[in-house]
């Protein structure tokens, strides 16, 4: 199948303008952790309190993913990208001007509501220009957009946080999202809107048991990495003994991994992503349970962590798994992809947490992320299965069909 004549030739700049809106989104929110200290100081809370400003941004995410996407279900995708950007620039602004903590809890929902169903979007649109073997790795561009603010768009925020204050790092995003605005505007083709489309149509994917089966790879499957990457920065003081330069190092090496993750294995994913999406958890649950004995050293310590990090692109070939199952629900399951995936972001660090304060210590992480590993790979053996048996059954019928 070869792109609509309507795409552009250079698909790659078009993909490049919409990985921007990730990076914009990605340095948000994950930058917020990382000043955190900076923001409680300064709106007179303490760090558990101070905390909640993600936990908000998180449940905007899970909140607003399906909502944008079914009501925006009748507009072009275009003007969806460019109408979800502003609101990011703009929820980054407000977030910039809280006059306290409680309107920055306000401000930080409203800056996640529109996270879901940008990058459920644009993973449509970068699909749509190429070929269909090579839909994984447009939308691992994208998603690189996202990666790559952990290695560069996070540490920058802080390091201009901690030299302009915490405000001016939400500026920088809201500018990074005004920009992406004006790229969308001037890269993106122009496509019609299904103004007679009925709602109920995107509400589809709802009653499809492989879309929930999908979901649930990625909501179980890719909390492990959650619960290594929050207690990554204990884990590197109290067992690796890694001095305090080297912290910011390892963080930027996962993020390394994750963007190579992206980049690399949505390229032997082809039309299928399903038997790489296996071969992913698999691969996650084997790094994680190795994560305890890397731990001890630093060398081996930031081997491990780009090796988990490479986990990251199992949300590329889910969010390329949704496209073939959800059927004319395809903003609605797009968008739910990243609502689990900020529900694993929610699971993984909490049974972490829990493995942690039994008293099993600062690596038992590793354990707990193997574990959800294992469970999302059974989900996936369901899912394949249940694939499998609608293959064989077609099969027949479509060979009678042949002989009529």
């Amino acid at each position: 199948m070869n792109p609509p004549a309507s795409v552009p030739r250079h698909s790659g700049i078009v993909h490049g303008a919409l990985a921007l809106g990730g990076f914009a989104i990605g340095t948000t929110e994950f930058a917020t952790m990382s000043i955190l200290p900076l923001f409680a100081r300064d709106l007179h809370v303490d760090l558990p309190t101070g905390g909640r400003a993600i936990s908000a941004y998180a449940i905007g995410v899970v909140v607003g993913a399906p909502l944008l996407a079914v009501g925006g279900a009748r507009l072009s995708r275009r003007t969806m990208l460019i109408a979800l950007m502003a609101w990011v620039a703009v929820a980054n602004l407000l977030s910039a001007a809280a006059p306290s903590f409680g309107w920055l809890l306000f401000f930080r929902f409203l800056s996640g509501l529109p996270h879901g169903a940008y990058f459920g979007l644009a993973a449509l649109v970068a699909a749509s220009l190429v070929e269909d073997d090579r839909r994984s790795v447009a939308v691992g561009r994208v998603m690189a957009g996202l990666t790559v603010a952990t290695v560069v768009g996070v540490p920058a925020a802080n390091l201009l946080a901690q030299l302009g204050g915490w405000r001016a790092s939400f500026v920088v995003v809201a500018a990074l999202a005004a920009a992406t605005v004006a790229a969308v505007w001037a890269l993106v083709p122009r496509d019609q809107g299904r103004p007679d489309a009925p709602f109920v149509a995107e509400l589809d994917a709802l009653r499809s048991g492989r879309v929930w089966l999908t979901l649930g790879i990625g909501a179980i499957g890719f909390g492990g990495m959650f619960a290594i990457y929050t207690y990554l920065v204990p884990t590197l003081t109290a067992v690796t003994h890694a001095p305090a330069l080297a912290v910011p190092f390892v963080l930027a090496l996962f993020g390394v991994g994750m963007t190579l993750g992206n980049l690399l294995v949505p390229r032997f994913a082809g039309r299928t992503p399903m038997p790489a999406a296996g071969a992913l958890l698999l691969w996650a649950a084997v790094t994680a349970a190795i994560y305890p004995l890397a731990a001890q050293r630093l060398w081996s310590m930031a081997a491990i962590v780009v090796a988990i990090g490479l986990g990251g692109a199992l949300g590329t070939l889910l969010q390329t798994r949704l496209m073939d199952v959800a059927g004319r629900a395809q903003g609605l399951a797009a968008a739910l992809n990243h609502s689990a995936f900020n529900t694993a972001n929610a699971i993984g660090p909490w049974l972490g947490g829990l493995a942690i304060n039994a008293g099993w210590g600062w690596t038992s992480t590793g354990w707990v992320a193997a574990g959800l590993a294992l469970g999302g790979l059974a989900i996936w053996t369901l899912a394949l299965t249940i694939d499998c048996r609608g293959a064989t059954a077609s099969s027949p019928r479509r060979h009678a069909s042949q002989q009529a």
